[in-house]
This record gives C-alpha cells, structure tokens and sequence, in this order.
C-alpha cells in the first residue's frame, strides 16, 4: 500500500510517499481502507518533536526518542471495512466507518488497522468521507473535555482558539447543549465561529479576553496561552477550566489546584469511546454538527499539507485525501473546498 512514512524528526519534507507494509488482521481487529484522515496539531507535533514545555521525554516514550516509533502518522480515518477479525461480529465488509486510531497512528496509509471495541462508529449517512473524518480528532477531543464541565443549559462557555479542530467542535457542542458561547479567534474567523454558534466574539488581535471582569462557567483552551494564572479570576465558583493544551507544570497542578480552588481544573481528555463518537454522529446526521474543512490535500503534496499546518492558522481541518469515492456527497456549508491534488 502506499503510505505517507517519516524515518526521522523534522520539518514537512521528511514526510514522503513510499509503499509499505498492509496491516495484517488480527482476530479482534477491523482493517478499513482509508479515504480520508487529517493532518492534525497532533501530527505536527509527533513529526517535529515540538511540544510544550517539560513533556519532551513523556512523548519520547509515545512518539520516540531518536527516531519516530510508528513511521505513519494520521490519528484517524475514514473509509470503508475491508476486512475483519474472526471474532468481529459489530462491523462487516463494506461498511463505510469513521475511527480515532489516536496514539498508534497509521491513518495516513491507504489502509489502517483499529480493534473492534476502538472509537470506531459507523459513517454519517449525509456526509462524504472528506467531511466525515473532521468530526473525529477535534470533535472527540472536544467532547472529551466538555464532559468533564457542567454543561447546563444557560451556562456561559468561552473557547480560546475556537476557529482550529477542537475549538470549532468545542464551539458547536458547547451550543447544542443550550450555553452562551463567547469564541476567541482572529478577525477573518469571526464567521465562521458565528456560524457555528458563537454568541459573542473577541479578536484577540485587539482584545485580551483576560483582562476583562465577564465570569465563564467553563472556560476551554485549546491554544495553550491561558493557563490558570491568567484566567482563574474568570471563573464563576464552581467553574471548569479545561486545558486542551498545556505543559507539564498545569498538567501536574490540576489535580491540586481541583481540591484547593473548588474550580474543575483538568489537563486530561479522558477515555475517547466508540459510544463518544457515535454521539458526534448522531449529531451530523441531524444537523447538528458541521463539518469544518480549510483545505484537502491529495496524499501526493503530503508535504505541503504539513507546511500549511505548521503555519498555526488553519480553519477547523485539513483533510488528507488517500483515495476517491464513489459514494462522496456535496461538501458541506461550513468548508472551504481548496483541493491541492497532483
């Protein structure tokens, strides 16, 4: 099969097409032929050993010390069930599945392999695959932290970097459970983080959102520039501060700072489940979550899809395209359609 494979640490162009080995089936696992992944901050950081401050030897252990573990980026997949284990009874040849491989990796590949009782759920019926695969790395790792804060109907959210992955699903769940959101986001994004729900705006070019007195119930990071020092006055009594990106002094503060503040401090996205995933289907298929897509690239500009991440300004996801459907249906409202292909 091919697949996009980097033998060493570094920028975009250690990143090439080369032919590789087709996952072998275990009897408990699913292989799906991949339409679809994405090009993630997740796989930045894997790629460039770029990560924030004091976990460099804690993702040494994930991602390798001198030399990358799992040589296939892509931390999920769309597509269709090639084949499946002997004692796979949930998913059969043919179905069309979207599945969060998370720390293995491997769904820039033509093929990729998850267990069964993986984050692994059926396909949105009225999304292509393209759009589909958005709602795994960001909406997963949103839900995943917004069920940790109380998320009752009239409570305020406010979600620092809501135009990326995560912040445009935050921004979405947060609303369809009935809070009032205030999104954080440049200038050109206001739109878009408007049409996905966001009741209020602040640019942060002109405004710092931590110098204000409004109190959130549950503030979400997801740029890593607002740790607790510099918002905890933000929070209502009993208020939630999730942290999708921090470094290893938050991460071993929260649990402290949880019993002595009263606030929910939390740095962890928890256990991401096939029942999560399912939800975010549910959702889509009722209208309720949009796809967020900036541009698709074709497995062959690999490269250039990683430069335009490292840039730190795309909008929701880049989808990295591994092969076409048939069955693809119209892009959806809430993307660009900037499709880099060969």
């Amino acid at each position: 099969m091919k697949a996009a494979v980097y033998r060493r640490f570094g920028g975009p162009d250690t990143v090439r097409v080369e032919e590789a080995p087709r996952p072998t089936v275990g009897p408990d696992d699913v292989l799906i032929r991949v339409y679809a992944s994405t090009v993630s901050a997740a796989d930045h950081r894997a790629r460039s050993r770029e990560v924030p401050r004091g976990l460099g030897l804690l993702a040494a252990t994930g991602i390798g010390l001198l030399r990358p573990k799992r040589r296939v980026l892509g931390m999920d997949a769309a597509g269709v069930v090639e084949a499946v284990g002997a004692n796979v009874t949930r998913f059969a040849p043919g179905d069309e599945v979207i599945a969060m491989l998370g720390a293995d990796f491997g769904g820039h590949a033509e093929y990729a392999r998850i267990r069964a009782d993986g984050a692994l759920a059926h396909k949105p019926r009225n999304m292509s695959f393209d759009d589909a695969v958005t709602l795994v790395f960001g909406g997963l790792t949103a839900r995943g932290f917004l069920q940790q804060a109380d998320l009752a109907s009239g409570a305020t959210v406010l979600v620092n970097g809501a135009s990326g992955a995560v912040g445009s699903a935050a921004v979405q769940l947060a609303k369809h459970a009935g809070t009032r959101v205030t999104a954080v986001c440049s200038a050109p994004n206001r739109e878009l983080v408007t049409s996905l729900g966001a009741d209020r705006v602040i640019e942060y070019a002109t405004e710092d959102f931590t110098t204000e007195t409004t109190a959130y119930d549950v503030i979400v990071d997801c740029v890593g520039n607002a740790p607790y020092e510099r918002v905890a006055h933000l929070l209502k009594p009993g208020g939630a501060l999730l942290l999708v990106i921090a470094d290893l002094p938050a991460i071993l503060r929260a649990p402290l700072r949880r019993r002595r503040t009263g606030y929910r401090v939390t740095a962890d996205v928890g256990k991401l489940t096939a029942e999560d995933l399912a939800v975010l289907v549910d959702l889509a298929e009722a209208g309720a979550f949009r796809a967020v897509r900036d541009r698709t690239f074709d497995l062959a500009h690999i490269a250039e899809a990683h430069r335009f991440v490292d840039t730190g300004h795309k909008r929701g996801n880049v989808v990295l395209r591994l092969s076409s459907a048939e069955t693809e249906l119209a892009p959806s409202a809430a993307q660009q359609t900037e499709v880099v292909s060969s």
